[in-house]
């Protein structure tokens, strides 16, 4: 009897942890201290097992994962099949790592292809196309703190393979007695899928909706011109369709993905009118806001973030204004230097 999900221990704790009939929980570690863990979603029926996601390609992630299928009598070679939320390192590199032993297929919303080609280049810098919008938000600053993190070397990861299958809108044929319809959430990533389980009343989200922050919508590779629209339009996609206990890919369950979605949406829209409040104050580049506000809960300065944070919160200022133009909410112009400057 595997322990049940009943959130009495914190969601990172190593483990395998019941979530509903034939359903578990598996966390997995990552390499930063911000996301300390990913969850990962066993799905069996006793004959087949299917995971919802794959983890970051780390040695103790993989040691962890095959410790948690062990206490499903269950190892590496009885995986039937992995389906992937999106593009993303800690969802997507395990599953490559194990299907070049394993032969396990892979399965990808058809939404991320023109990421994957993007990233699987040779050659390809790091934070390419980070590196270019922020010096149109004019974050100089913040550029030369990734390169001196990072570095100016090209990226040397081969885990960007292509899946075996591109998954589109309606249901996931054979995840064993199951019936999982795979739902398109663009915005975290163009290709980013949630997972809806009618019969049990689950759904799968990734990282499309988060129990305790709101998902990045700047580490796109080729971005779309509008992310934050997406995933806002997205957003009300899930609030669209019946209530479900959400199963997410960081932090523990909870029992409405409803009401999650409303505290988001309400969150969105009080940044949105925060943002244009500090451009009539004054501040006309991304960065400038985004140097006038507070981040995370512990309300720090844009200074006191970490290179990686800050570029996250210059971006996601970015696109907030970004909306704000396209609803005819503030005006635009592009300096000499390629600076965007809002009014």
């Amino acid at each position: 009897m595997q322990p049940l999900d009943d959130g009495t221990r914190p969601w990172t704790e190593p483990g395998l942890y019941s979530v509903a009939d034939g359903v578990y929980r598996i966390p997995l570690p990552m390499p930063n201290d911000g996301l300390r863990a990913v969850n990962v979603y066993a799905i069996t029926d006793g004959d087949t097992l299917t995971l919802v996601d794959s983890g970051w390609a780390l040695d103790e992630a993989r040691d962890r994962l095959e410790s948690a299928l062990s206490g499903l009598g269950a190892g590496f070679a009885d995986i039937d099949r992995f389906l992937i939320t999106h593009i993303h390192r800690d969802h997507y590199s395990l599953a490559v790592a194990l299907r070049r032993t394993y032969g396990t297929p892979i399965a990808l919303g058809a939404g991320e292809r023109t990421t994957l080609d993007a990233v699987s280049q040779p050659g390809r810098m790091p934070m390419a196309d980070q590196v270019a919008l922020l010096q149109q938000a004019g974050g100089a600053p913040v550029v030369a703190a990734l390169a001196a993190l990072f570095g100016t070397a090209p990226t040397q990861d081969d885990l960007w393979e292509q899946p075996d299958h591109w998954l589109t809108p309606g249901p996931v044929p054979s995840v064993g007695s199951r019936t999982l319809d795979v739902v398109p959430t663009p915005g975290h990533t163009a290709g980013h899928v949630v997972f809806d389980d009618a019969d049990a009343g689950l759904l799968f989200t990734g990282d499309h909706v988060l129990p305790h922050i709101t998902p990045s919508i700047g580490l796109h590779a080729a971005p779309p011109p509008l992310p934050l629209r997406d995933f806002l339009a997205s957003l009300s996609t899930v609030r669209s369709r019946p209530d479900r206990r959400m199963l997410p890919a960081h932090g523990p369950v909870s029992d409405s993905v409803h009401a999650r979605v409303d505290e988001l949406l309400q969150h969105h829209e009080r940044r949105f009118d925060r943002i244009a409040a500090t451009v009539a104050d004054g501040a006309h580049t991304a960065y400038e806001v985004a140097s006038r506000m507070t981040w995370t809960r512990r309300g720090r300065t844009l200074d006191e973030l970490d290179p990686f944070n800050r570029m996250l919160a210059v971006l996601e200022v970015a696109a907030h204004l970004d909306v704000l133009v396209a609803r005819k909410a503030l005006t635009v112009t592009t300096d000499d230097d390629g600076v965007r400057r809002f009014r």
